[in-house]
């Protein structure tokens, strides 16, 4: 027997050794748990203006199909080939604005790919830690004041007092100013705490101020 010849022998008995009922389940069963933590923590920590159930959901199934590709890829050399070939003509037009939502799931295939790999244990403490540890940073970073913005409509006539009333406000900066024959807008950026939102009844009471809203946002806010 040549050395190539022992080469393939080694590789075919490698992956055709099968799947079973049971390393399937088992495999479903371990990317569920996984996913299902995954999906608890993006609820927990999510932080953007509209929370998607579609996409919280999908992060379980993600990581569920994941491991079922995996699982049955490495199952058979030939049938391998044939799925990447497959997969490789997939094109996914959905688009994700926030790269926090984009790194839960590259968390959710990596973690559907250690569960259909039989990598159970490893797998799952990874998980588990990377959940405990995003937790914690972002229970820290809540504690800071959070940016909101300040909307203020006001008689243009008290431009002035307005501006000068302003510099009472903890930290600011002036993002945009319209003014029109009915009346002006300005959009403030405002650093606040939990317990400093009733700043908003301070900006009421300016002379020239006709109405106040108080945003909250996370770096990009459509107006």
């Amino acid at each position: 027997m040549s050395f190539l010849d022992m080469i393939k022998n080694n590789v075919v008995e490698q992956f055709s050794t099968g799947v079973t009922m049971g390393e399937m389940l088992l495999s479903l069963l371990v990317s569920f748990l996984m996913g299902l933590f995954i999906l608890i923590v993006y609820r927990l920590t999510f932080r953007g203006v509209l929370f998607s159930k579609g996409f919280a959901f999908s992060l379980v199934l993600l990581c569920m199909v994941t491991a079922v590709v995996i699982r049955t890829i490495s199952s058979d050399l030939a049938l391998s080939l044939g799925m990447v070939g497959a997969l490789s003509i997939v094109r996914f037009r959905t688009a994700i604005k926030d790269p926090v939502d984009t790194i839960f799931m590259f968390w959710a295939i990596a973690s559907g790919i250690m569960s259909g790999a039989g990598l159970y244990l490893p797998g799952g403490l990874a998980c588990l830690v990377l959940g405990v540890l995003y937790y914690l940073v972002t229970a820290i970073y809540r504690k800071h004041k959070c940016p909101y913005l300040l909307i203020i409509r006001y008689d243009p006539a008290k431009t002035t007092a307005v501006k000068k009333a302003l510099h009472s406000l903890p930290k600011y900066r002036v993002k945009s100013r319209v003014v029109t024959r009915n009346g002006g807008e300005m959009t403030v950026e405002v650093s606040l705490g939990s317990s400093e939102t009733k700043i908003i009844d301070t900006v009421m009471a300016i002379d020239g101020v006709q109405d106040a809203s108080l945003v909250s946002y996370e770096g990009e806010f459509g107006l």
